[in-house]
C-alpha cells in the first residue's frame, strides 16, 4: 500500500512516497518555483540516480500532475500506476481551535478551513491550493489533513491565553496556537524511546531550529507551552522572522515611516531574523562560516539567536520543574553545533551539560545522536525529525478507521526496534566516511 504525502507552499510542493507494507520510503522530492516561472522538479528515489528537470508549473495542479507522472516514469518512477496510491496526507499549517486532530478532508472540512485563512494568510491559502489540486488529480482516494497546530491543543489556558481583551479571544480567536506540531510529536515519542520511559511520564524541551524555529515544553508527554503564538512569527529568532519584539515597535515604525500594516508584516516575516541582523544572510551555514572567519555581525547573529533559545530553555525548565532531555531537531538543530553549544552554555547549574567534542561531531541526518556531557542530569539528544512519517501514519490510520489523538494512539515508530530503512542505508554511507559517528549514536536502553 502506497501513501503519498504533500507539503504545499505558496511556490513549492514537497512530497514523499511511502510503502506501508515494507515500511520504507520509496521516493522524496520537491517542485520549486510553482506559479512564478522557471519551475523544476528534484526527485530522489531509492536505488536510482537523482532526477532533476525543468518543467513550467503555472499552477499547483500542474505541479502535482508533474509529481505523479514522475512517480510512474519507467526510468525514474517508483510505482507501476496511480492506482497504487491509496491515500494522500496533506500538511495543513493552521487549524485554529477547530481542528484538534488529523482529519479526512471533505467539503465541510474545507469550508471550515477557509474560515481560518486570516489566522495564517501566508500559509493556509497555499495549503488549500495544494489540497484542491491533489483532489482534482486524485479524486478517488482519501485525502487527509495533518494539522501543524493539533499537537498543541493540550496546552492549558495559562499557556495559550494572551493578556488581551477577552472579546479578542471570543470573537477573533486570538490565542497561542503553536506550530511544528508533527515534528514535536515525532521527537517527543522518539526521545521517550531513547530514555526508556513511558512517553506520558516524560518531560522534555524540544528545539525545532530551521529557517522557521520554535521550542516546545512537553509535560508528561503532551505539549504544555510553545514559543510560536497566534502566527509563526512569535518566539525564537529565525531565518527571516523577528520572533519576540516589543509590539510598540510596530506602531513606532508606522508613525515614523508611513509603512502600512502589510508593509510591517512583510518586514517582520521576510526581512527580519538573522537576515535582518546581518543584512545579507538567512542561511545559518553562511553565518557559521563567516563567524569562523571572525565576522563581527555573523558572531552577533549567532549570539542573539542562541541567547533567545537559552532563555526559552531556562524558562521552560522552570515551568516543567523537571526535564528528562533537551532535544535539538530540524535543519539547524541537527546540523548546527555552534548554535547548540551557545544555546546550552551556562546551563550547567540546571544540570544540562554537553560533551563539546561530541557536539562538534554531531552533524548527521541519518542517526539519533547523544551529545550529553559527563555528570549531566539531563540528556541532550540530536534527533532528525520525520514529519512525513507522522503524516503517513496518520493518513493510513484515518483510511483504516484506527486513528485517534496521540494520547490514545501508539505510533509504530515508538517501538524499541523501529528502524528507518532509508536512514539506515544512509548511515552506512556516513559511517564509511565518518567512522567516529558510531561513538555518539544514541542507544535504546
Amino acid at each position: 500500500m502506497v501513501i503519498l504525502t504533500l507539503n504545499c507552499g505558496s511556490s513549492s510542493v514537497k512530497y514523499q512516497v511511502y510503502d506501508w507494507e515494507s515500511k520504507d520510503t520509496l521516493a522524496t522530492g520537491i517542485v520549486e518555483r510553482v506559479t512564478v516561472g522557471d519551475s523544476s522538479i528534484t526527485h530522489k528515489a531509492r536505488g536510482k540516480s537523482d532526477y532533476v528537470v525543468a518543467h513550467e508549473c503555472p499552477t499547483h495542479t500542474v505541479a502535482i500532475e508533474l509529481i505523479l507522472n514522475t512517480l510512474v516514469d519507467q526510468e525514474y518512477g517508483v510505482i507501476a500506476d496511480m492506482g497504487m496510491i491509496k491515500a494522500v496526507g496533506h500538511r495543513m499549517v493552521h487549524g485554529g481551535s477547530s481542528f484538534a486532530r488529523s482529519s479526512i478532508i471533505n467539503d465541510e472540512f474545507l469550508a471550515t478551513f477557509r474560515e481560518l485563512t486570516d489566522l495564517a494568510p501566508l500559509h493556509n491559502p497555499a495549503n488549500l491550493m495544494g489540497v484542491e489540486a491533489a483532489r482534482s488529480v486524485l479524486p478517488n482516494v482519501p485525502h487527509c489533513a495533518i494539522m501543524d497546530t493539533a499537537w498543541h491543543q493540550t496546552m492549558p489556558a495559562s499557556s495559550y491565553m494572551y493578556a488581551l481583551p477577552q472579546e479578542w479571544y471570543e470573537k477573533h480567536m486570538v490565542r497561542r496556537y503553536g506550530f511544528h506540531g508533527t515534528s514535536f510529536l515525532y521527537n517527543a515519542k522518539r526521545a521517550a524511546v531513547l530514555l526508556g520511559k513511558d512517553p506520558f511520564e516524560t518531560n522534555l524541551v524540544i528545539a525545532h531550529i530551521g529557517n522557521g524555529a520554535s521550542i516546545n515544553a512537553v509535560k508528561n508527554g503532551c505539549s504544555y507551552d510553545t514559543s510560536m503564538g497566534l502566527t509563526p512569527l512569535e518566539g525564537l529568532i529565525m531565518g527571516t522572522r523577528s520572533g519576540d519584539i516589543d509590539p510598540g515597535i510596530v506602531f513606532h515604525m508606522m508613525r515614523r515611516t508611513g509603512m502600512s500594516a502589510a508593509d510591517v508584516e512583510k518586514k517582520l516575516n521576510k526581512e527580519a531574523g538573522v537576515l535582518g541582523i546581518t543584512g545579507k544572510w538567512s542561511d545559518r551555514r553562511d553565518i557559521e562560516m563567516a563567524a569562523e572567519k571572525g565576522d563581527p555581525i555573523a558572531i552577533l547573529a549567532q549570539q542573539m539567536e542562541s541567547y533567545r533559545i537559552k532563555k526559552y530553555i531556562g524558562g521552560y525548565y522552570a515551568a516543567l520543574g523537571r526535564v528528562d532531555a533537551v532535544v535539538f531537531t530540524a535543519g539547524v538543530g541537527e546540523m548546527g553545533p555552534d548554535i547548540r553549544r551557545l544555546s546550552l552554555s551556562g546551563l550547567e547549574e540546571l544540570g544540562i551539560v554537553i560533551d563539546e567534542k561530541k557536539n562538534a561531531l554531531a552533524k548527521c541526518r541519518n542517526a539519533e545522536l547523544d551529545i550529553t556531557g559527563p555528570g549531566s542530569k539531563v540528556k541532550v539528544y540530536v534527533i532528525p525529525t520525520d514529519e512525513e512519517l507522522v503524516m503517513t501514519e496518520d493518513a493510513y490510520a484515518l483510511m483504516e478507521g484506527t486513528y485517534d489523538v496521540h494520547t490514545n494512539y501508539h505510533y509504530f515508530f515508538e517501538n524499541r526496534n523501529y528502524v528507518n530503512k532509508a536512514r539506515a542505508t544512509g548511515l552506512e554511507r556516513d559511517l564509511a566516511k565518518k567512522p567516529w559517528l558510531k561513538d555518539i549514536i544514541a542507544r535504546v536502553p
